[in-house]
């Protein structure tokens, strides 16, 4: 079956026909998964059928698995490669992790040295309302900022930081208990050669060589540019969706949904290499 292609919106992502993910991926249709999701930062494959084995190489048309970054004793899975992202319990305990509640937009491991560069979510169980995920452009982000904003920017690096046990902004004050890395604030895509803005509102919480407070003014005249609704597309689930993204040049972000409800995805990353400064 031929590959078809349908943008999900005017500004990110695109579903994917004629691709059955727990097959073997032709040379020919990984040429044109990798252009597709170069050129749609989000792809979109519906009614997959995936057991661990085969998420393990759903994705090897964009490169190697990444290991998580999460320590083993902060985790309940077993498997270093994927992980569930649920709020099921059992005995009172997530089964997985990132379990409830509204996530910020935030590129994923952006703070550690050499973040993954790609993302990918398998729906097993869904909420019938709520637990969306929103996916934001940064390349179109960039091309928002006003002149006098990509100046303040240019040749600066953004701390990243997260705290795995919250879904906001830990303080500075915490650093030495919390992961963090500097990063280029605005990146030279590797496949593309677009610029992107590498800041989001989850994790960006200050500028090198730059009061702290000016730094905060700053990343707060920004993020309204980062989360602009024109740049934005939000994915309702269906069980079956198999969504990777490119976390170089894209944000997401999880809409709340109620705690009644069960939530299961599986989760798992692509090695990255260190970002390039545009």
């Amino acid at each position: 079956m031929a590959i078809e292609v349908v943008p999900l919106s005017a500004a990110i992502g695109a579903e994917v026909h004629g691709v059955n993910l727990s097959s073997p991926i032709s040379n020919n249709q990984r040429q044109k998964l990798l252009d597709t999701w170069h050129q749609h930062l989000l792809i979109l494959f519906r009614n997959q059928e995936l057991t661990d084995d085969d998420l393990l190489r759903s994705s090897d048309w964009i490169g190697p698995l990444g290991k998580r970054s999460r320590p083993a004793d902060r985790r309940q899975e077993d498997n270093p490669y994927i992980m569930l992202v649920s709020n099921i319990r059992k005995n009172g305990e997530p089964i997985g992790s990132l379990p409830d509640g509204e996530m910020w937009f935030h590129h994923d491991m952006a703070f550690v040295d050499v973040p993954h560069k790609a993302t990918f979510l398998y729906s097993v169980e869904v909420p019938k309302v709520g637990g969306n995920t929103k996916f934001a452009n940064m390349y179109a982000a960039y091309d928002l900022l006003p002149d006098r904003l990509k100046a303040a920017i240019e040749g600066k690096r953004v701390m990243q930081i997260f705290d795995y046990k919250e879904t906001s902004q830990p303080d500075l004050s915490e650093l030495g208990n919390v992961k963090h890395a500097w990063h280029p604030a605005i990146v030279e895509h590797p496949g593309t050669g677009r610029k992107a803005l590498y800041v989001n509102r989850l994790m960006s919480a200050t500028f090198e060589g730059m009061p702290q407070d000016e730094a905060k003014s700053l990343i707060a005249e920004i993020i309204p540019y980062a989360e602009d609704p024109s740049i934005i597309y939000e994915h309702i689930w269906q069980p079956g969706d198999f969504l990777v993204w490119d976390n170089r040049c894209s944000t997401h972000a999880r809409t709340d949904f109620s705690e009644t409800e069960r939530r299961l995805l599986k989760r798992g990353m692509i090695e990255g290499a260190p970002l390039v400064a545009a």
